[in-house]
């Protein structure tokens, strides 16, 4: 049976799904394509996956009640990947609408497709680490408290969290929800901050600089995520725990942003023009995985330096992205 991957043609599903067709799995994709960034970038995305003869792609929303199951009936689907939503915590300040519609319609029309499905096996979703919201206790724990979003997407995504626990307690639907934390690498998201300095600092152009550098992020690169997203797939709850899990997914080494852009700027051979301003208030100052528990249960441990997978970045935004983009 193929694994439905939602969000396919975005940054992380695009690299599940080719993770999950390496490995001689079959794979739906569906995604709505919509423009809150380039669109060259999703159809490139997908033009990597659609010579895989195993690959299929769907364009349509998720959020509009019945889609999924018109579009995938007679599939067979049993294991989900669901990581389709809006994303970008800022934007999400002047779209709430948007957001809501995507990411708490979204994950409800998912679950009640779960629901549906003749013998269900195993849905995955993305959550993330914005849910902790200003949190000081670190590192981020599970079982830390996470009642006061500081963003309209995190609200979602701790919605998205409740309504999972839900539908697992009411329908037995197994679920495991992740918190990822600043995903990061080759073929990602032009609203981040590591694409963001890294265009500008080549162009010559200042970068934003929020409370003088002195944030901290769990920069966690994209195989990394993608190793935890398959580790947990593979492994849906047993009958003997409670069907709804979450876990986080980090990096579990903080890396301050003033150290993230001195580290571009030895891997650029340029220096950063640097425009210092204050915290936005829909930031938090410091994001740090506790990732004990993905270890414990699963064998997890990532493997990616920040430096090295910047690297890996920069390498291909220099021979791929930016070199195509004088063709665009």
């Amino acid at each position: 049976m193929p694994v439905l991957v939602t969000g396919a043609a975005g940054f992380i599903g695009s690299h599940v799904c080719h993770h999950l067709l390496n490995r001689g799995e079959a794979v739906v994709g569906v995604d709505n394509m919509n423009d809150y960034y380039d669109l060259a970038l999703k159809r490139g995305r997908l033009a990597r996956l659609q010579p895989h003869k195993d690959f299929s792609f769907h364009q349509i929303d998720i959020a509009e009640q019945g889609a999924l199951a018109k579009a995938l009936a007679g599939q067979g689907i049993t294991r989900i990947i669901h990581l389709a939503a809006q994303a970008g915590v800022r934007h999400s300040l002047d779209n709430p609408r948007l957001y809501v519609r995507s990411n708490v319609v979204g994950h409800l029309e998912m679950l009640e497709f779960c629901r549906a499905q003749p013998a269900f096996e195993h849905l995955v979703y993305a959550s993330s680490s914005s849910v902790y919201g200003g949190n000081r206790k670190v590192p981020f724990s599970e079982a830390d408290q996470v009642d006061r979003p500081v963003s309209l997407y995190a609200a979602t995504k701790k919605a998205d969290e409740l309504m999972s626990h839900t539908y697992a307690h009411l329908f037995g639907v197994p679920q495991t929800g992740l918190r990822f934390f600043t995903v990061y690498g080759p073929w990602g998201r032009p609203d981040m901050a590591y694409w963001i300095f890294t265009k500008a600092m080549l162009e010559g152009k200042p970068i934003r600089v929020f409370n003088d550098g002195e944030m901290w992020r769990d920069f966690t690169y994209v195989d990394d995520v993608v190793r935890a997203v398959v580790a947990v797939l593979d492994k849906p709850p047993t009958a003997d725990v409670p069907p709804s899990r979450i876990y986080n997914v980090g990096n579990n080494r903080p890396v301050r942003l003033a150290d993230f852009i001195d580290t571009l700027e030895r891997l650029l051979g340029v220096k950063a023009i640097r425009q210092s301003e204050p915290m936005q208030s829909s930031d938090v100052e410091r994001t740090y995985a506790d990732m004990s528990a993905l270890e414990r249960d699963f064998g997890f441990k990532p493997g990616v330096s920040t430096e090295d997978g910047l690297k890996k970045f920069v390498d291909w935004y220099r021979s791929e992205w930016a070199a195509a983009s004088t063709t665009r």
